[in-house]
């Protein structure tokens, strides 16, 4: 079996009395859409956190293009986890410039493409302290992308969508997987997994339960 671009080995994540991941191993390969479904508390957060860098195992091992995972790996790619957090008395376009200018890879076409892309105004003066739940969420997904990284790692991206915004945001991440992007979405929606995924797991208590389209590695 060829070896994915990311990589989970037998990973652990305890906190205290609480073993948040347990013994998680699994391959994602490059160019697909990964689905990571089960309830609250099963512990597609915390893979999440811990396959981007922003939180570490207490055992086992995560590598992304055969190296393994360091703390800033979420550099290298286009992430959202939970709520986005943006300054509310700007405009989403002035919100995406000064996070572009903390490492300067995107610029400001790169972010009104994005922001286009999912449906924003980048010449809207409307300030995100305004914005709907959902206009947050887009713009949270713009942000995500807006760096064109080749990886992107989605939790929960459709939370506050209206039908119709759900329906473009699935039209959005089938053409970024066309592109050749390689895609971790974690989702409640059954009907969100169906639609997009190639391969799913499903975490209950930080244990896999079941996958579909992909192999556990020995």
């Amino acid at each position: 079996m060829s070896e994915g671009i990311i990589e989970v080995k037998n990973a652990v994540k305890e906190f205290r009395e609480t073993r948040a991941l347990s013994d998680v191993s699994l391959s994602f390969e490059q160019g697909q859409i990964h689905g990571i479904v089960g309830r609250n508390g099963s512990g597609k957060t915390v893979l999440l956190r811990c396959i981007c860098g922003l939180m570490t195992l207490t055992s086992g091992e995560i590598t992304l293009r055969g190296k393994p995972i360091k703390p800033w790996a979420a550099q290298e790619m286009g992430v959202i986890i939970e709520t986005p957090g943006f300054i509310a008395n700007l405009s989403g376009m002035k919100n995406l410039l000064y996070l572009a200018g903390i490492r300067g890879v995107a610029g400001k076409k790169e972010v009104m493409d994005a922001m286009r892309l999912v449906g924003l105004d980048p010449q809207s003066k409307k300030k995100v302290g305004k914005y709907s739940l959902g206009m947050r969420q887009r713009l949270g997904i713009a942000q995500a992308i807006m760096e064109r990284q080749d990886i992107l790692l989605l939790d929960e991206p459709m939370n506050g969508l209206d039908n119709q915004g759900v329906a473009e945001m699935r039209d959005v991440f089938m053409r970024l997987k066309d592109e050749g992007k390689t895609i971790l979405l974690a989702s409640h929606s059954e009907e969100d997994i169906r639609f997009l995924c190639d391969t799913v797991v499903e975490l209950d208590h930080g244990k896999i339960i079941a996958q579909i389209g992909t192999e556990i590695l020995g």
